[in-house]
């Protein structure tokens, strides 16, 4: 069979079956459709068993947990997938009708026929309309409360008023669903090009701060002179400059980097993200801790946020571990938070020329990785981001340390620049007379730094730069140096 439409008409034809939902949705829209929502008129069991002898060798069933006796056939390849439910009310208009949105109650006969839809969902969708089916579309499910915001947001929706009551009425319940659920569909609004018109519409609704409750808790959070806004509108404009950015690297780089940025940005990540949407929760959430950070002066003016980068990190951890993200997606965004500002303090340690030593290129690639790369580009957008006081020359020598040090982070992450082992560390040890331990893993991490530096570039000029260190260090030991 050529796709899973085909392949469910031809395997459930002798017994009644409709797709429902979204697929029906899209192919109303002309987009291809993939996945399938089946419901049938008798045991979902035999019917996925039928799918999947009818999908041949690769395919895979199995019962999805919950309370509604879902069944899921997985074609060859993870080509594609049918989800197959037991008819809700005894009918199939009593089924739609408890569905969420108009647009999503809509249903086709298996095999080819008239369009059931008794809610208006067609109309709705050529009118670009999330209207909910019925007053109690949402306590059913609160989490269909955040399902309008990423509907209107990937489809381009204007959501009608009383739908738009009966989502804010239903906001606070969010706090009593799963949180995978909630990220489930949050994700989708992350990842969707219209991400601004989905948190927007999230802040209307009274979504969001029950789903990412530290970007609402920073609106009204003043900063200091070199910025132009508070840290909620402020993180705002850094998604829009790492929004640009994604879409156009060459706009602040040159283009053979550009390419190669573009390509680590499409990378897939973690939780079906790319390293680009996890770049846009790095945006949304790299300035996390401030409201819990601001230093205020004896005269009322805000002195900064110590300590935000760290204090983020650990908030950060703890949002997404509550809304049950992999372990990998939560250690890549702490990471760009713990490291949004060190690109910027680099900037202090450029020599008359403008050049930065070859050691402090390696110290901040070495402890900014794996996100080396990635946390160059949000260092640019929150540069961009920020125009109080001396913006534009602060803007200038940001983005030129950024230009510089790119294409370092590029190649370390691409494995082209490490600096290879001169002496391992048995050998120094015994040359040195030294035993294993803190000392010697010191020492051979100096020599890692030198030779990528240049400064060493054989075996026995490793050695003497590491007896050399050795000697210093214990001088400054004895002189309490």
């Amino acid at each position: 069979m050529s796709g899973p439409v085909e392949l469910a008409a031809a395997a459930l034809a002798d017994r009644p079956a409709w797709v429902v939902g979204g697929a029906v949705r899209d192919r109303l829209l002309g987009r291809e459709v993939l996945d399938l929502d089946v419901v049938v008129d008798g045991e979902p069991k035999a019917a996925a068993a039928a799918l999947a002898r009818a999908a041949g060798p690769g395919a895979a069933r199995f019962e999805l947990s919950g309370p509604f006796r879902t069944w899921r056939v997985v074609g060859p390849g993870h080509a594609w997938q049918i989800d197959v439910s037991p008819l809700r009310g005894g009918s199939l208009e009593a089924d739609l009708a408890l569905r969420d949105l108009t647009i999503n109650a809509m249903a086709e006969p298996v095999g080819g026929g008239e369009l059931a839809d008794p809610f208006g969902g067609r109309a709705d969708l050529e009118a670009r309309r999330a209207r909910a089916v019925g007053p109690r579309s949402f306590a059913d499910d609160p989490l269909r409360a955040l399902r309008v915001a990423r509907f209107a947001c990937e489809l381009e929706l204007e959501v009608e008023a009383d739908t738009a009551r009966l989502a804010r009425a239903h906001a606070p319940e969010l706090a009593a669903v799963a949180g995978e659920r909630v990220f489930a569909e949050f994700k989708r609004i992350v990842a969707a090009p219209r991400i601004r018109a989905g948190l927007a519409l999230m802040e209307e609704l009274g979504l969001m701060e029950h789903v990412l409750p530290e970007l609402s808790a920073m609106r009204g959070v003043e900063q200091n002179r070199y910025h132009h806004a508070d840290v909620h509108d402020h993180t705002l404009e850094v998604l829009d400059e790492t929004l640009r950015l994604q879409a156009d690297p060459a706009a602040v780089f040159d283009e053979i980097h550009a390419a190669r940025l573009r390509a680590l940005l499409a990378e897939p990540l973690a939780d079906g993200l790319t390293r680009g949407d996890a770049l846009r929760l790095g945006a949304l959430l790299h300035d996390a801790a401030k409201p819990q950070t601001r230093a205020i002066g004896d005269d009322g003016e805000v002195l900064g946020f110590p300590r935000h980068d760290v204090e983020g990190a650990a908030l950060v951890r703890r949002r997404l571990t509550a809304l049950r993200a992999s372990d990998a997606l939560r250690t890549h965004v702490a990471a760009l938070t713990r490291h949004h500002l060190r690109l910027g303090f680099l900037t202090h340690e450029r020599d008359e020329r403008g050049a930065l030593p070859r050691r402090a290129v390696y110290r901040y690639l070495t402890t900014t990785e794996p996100v080396e790369v990635d946390v160059t580009l949000l260092s640019v957008a929150d540069r961009l981001a920020t125009r109080g006081r001396k913006a534009d020359e602060a803007i200038a020598r940001h983005l030129s340390l950024a230009r510089d040090i790119v294409g370092d982070a590029l190649r370390w992450r691409a494995g082209e620049t490490r600096p290879p082992v001169l002496v391992r560390g048995d050998e120094l040890a015994r040359e040195l007379g030294i035993e294993p331990g803190p000392l010697l893993g010191r020492l051979l991490a100096e020599l890692a730094e030198a030779t990528f530096a240049g400064e060493v570039a054989t075996r026995d000029e490793a050695i003497a730069a590491a007896r050399a260190h050795l000697a210093e260090t214990r001088s400054e030991a004895e002189t309490g140096a």
